[in-house]
């Protein structure tokens, strides 16, 4: 049986797989994590709890209403983006003049409380998502197998990934997103309402983190636990990629995932640490990340 570095194929790509798959969720994730520090300066440490949410969201959709997986790609973002909103006008519209760490202690302490409520309605205990009918089996690519739902998620996580960094970096709203940043006084002289687009902005990151809980839901279990187990690993991420770098964040998320996928293979123990290494050896070498600017 023919083997790669001494690893049967079978076993070398599908924790590739695995590690493509992880990377989509890091990619999505780390993604909105860019969009709100990039434009609001703000360390969203709840993403991973509205994570969590959109795939609750979706679950309650199904288990309630009978309203399936399609229909709650597009609704549970929505439902975590309103709630994204009501958080950005209500709580952290009042701490934009102050420290970072006001909204850091701000978003932590709600990420506590949203992922205690779900705790105590519905336990810690996962509760399954079927896989859509539509995307259920897979392929026999000859060297892998490959699950047809995980190919769709991959395949989904880029094309956001990438829709989002274009509208960002290459179209006139992201043009004025940027300039709100750097200089919002100027921009609201042009008539152009500042408060207004950095609650959209906000919505619209908290609804990415949405969007990648409905995406994992047929994956992983839906968890109160889930987000709380996935958030330090992104924000390593995102410290690697440079905080407020949109293709930094899309870059890196794959890219460490993939990485993780061959640490598995081979040298396992470590599997779970490489990402916080990579992050130590970033920060000695380029504090500001790998695509992240001097500040």
């Amino acid at each position: 049986m023919s083997t790669i570095f001494g690893i049967p194929p079978q076993a070398l790509f599908g924790q590739l797989l695995l590690g493509l798959i992880n990377g989509s969720f890091y990619a999505l994730l780390s993604l909105g994590l860019a969009v709100i520090f990039g434009m609001l300066n703000v360390i969203n440490f709840a993403h991973g709890a509205l994570y969590m949410l959109g795939a609750f969201v979706a679950w309650l959709l199904l288990t309630t209403a009978g309203i399936g997986y399609w229909w709650a790609l597009l609704l549970a973002p929505l439902v975590v983006g309103a709630f994204g909103v009501a958080l950005e006008k209500t709580l952290l519209s009042r701490l934009y003049k102050l420290d970072h760490l006001y909204g850091l202690l701000l978003t932590f302490g709600l990420a506590l409380i949203v992922e205690g409520a779900f705790r105590h309605f519905y336990g810690v205990s996962g509760q399954p998502y079927p896989i859509p009918d539509l995307l259920r089996g897979g392929q026999n690519l000859g060297f892998m197998f490959l699950p047809n739902y995980r190919g769709w998620v991959v395949v989904a996580s880029l094309v956001v990934c990438l829709a989002t960094w274009y509208a960002i970096e290459r179209t006139k709203l992201g043009a004025y997103l940027r300039a709100a940043t750097e200089n919002p006084v100027l921009v609201q002289a042009f008539g152009i309402n500042v408060p207004l687009m950095i609650t959209a902005t906000y919505g619209f990151g908290v609804a990415l983190a949405g969007l990648a809980g409905v995406l994992a839901a047929p994956i992983y279990q839906v968890s109160p636990l889930m987000g709380s187990n996935l958030i330090i690993v992104v924000f390593a991420v995102v410290v690697i990629g440079g905080m407020g770098s949109i293709l930094g964040a899309v870059l890196t998320g794959y890219g460490l995932g993939l990485l993780e996928g061959l640490t598995k293979v081979f040298y396992p123990e470590a599997s779970n640490i490489v990402v916080f290494v990579i992050m130590a050896v970033v920060l000695l070498i380029k504090p500001a990340g790998l695509f992240g600017r001097e500040r």
